[in-house]
């Protein structure tokens, strides 16, 4: 079987694309994005999933910048389809309760979001549900607490947020079908 020929760019989308399903088929396991000219980790995820008919919130400035170059339309935190934080504050995580969770006839309205944060911290979970065998520990650091509650309150399956989290050139998905408890110990 043979595949298309993709230009540099077509490839390093396509590999982004498949990286960030893959995170998401395999709850809390880091996957490595691609590596690319500007070393972004937050524009490879934007290259691979905005468009123009899509919108997209971030309160960085210089990303901002960078995401307008998808041709995504730019949105309030209320209404739009992606969110980035490339740092979550105590400020930002609050107003995530803003974020879009979908409806019963529409779940996939919901919004998703891309946070930064550092891979093997401190803070402990344990992770269960689809695509993970039978439980998971993973450990983050820089989520503010406020995140985890938000989280809890905006997910009810098929309701919720499904989130990427980034450490540099690594991301690990966090479906809307996961559930997030604290590790014991």
């Amino acid at each position: 079987m043979t595949h298309p020929l993709y230009t540099e760019t077509e490839a390093r989308v396509r590999e982004s694309f498949l990286v960030l399903m893959h995170a998401l088929s395999f709850p809390g396991r880091p996957q490595n994005l691609p590596a690319a000219q500007a070393d972004d980790a937050f524009l490879l995820m934007a290259e691979a999933l905005l468009d123009l008919e899509t919108t997209c919130f971030t309160a960085d400035m210089a990303l901002d910048g960078l995401l307008a170059q998808t041709g995504a339309r730019r949105a309030d935190l209320a209404s739009a389809d992606y969110a980035f934080f490339p740092v979550l504050t105590d400020e930002h995580a609050a107003s995530l309760a803003l974020a879009k969770t979908g409806t019963l006839l529409l779940p996939d309205t919901s919004a998703t979001l891309f946070i930064g944060c550092q891979f093997g911290g401190s803070q402990a979970s344990r992770w269960t549900g689809p695509g993970i065998d039978n439980e998971i520990t993973v450990r983050l650091s820089g989520l503010p607490d406020v995140f985890w509650r938000q989280r809890e309150k905006a997910v009810s399956y098929p309701l919720g947020w499904d989130v990427f989290l980034v450490d540099g050139q690594q991301v690990i998905g966090l479906p809307r079908s996961t559930r997030v408890e604290p590790a014991a110990g």
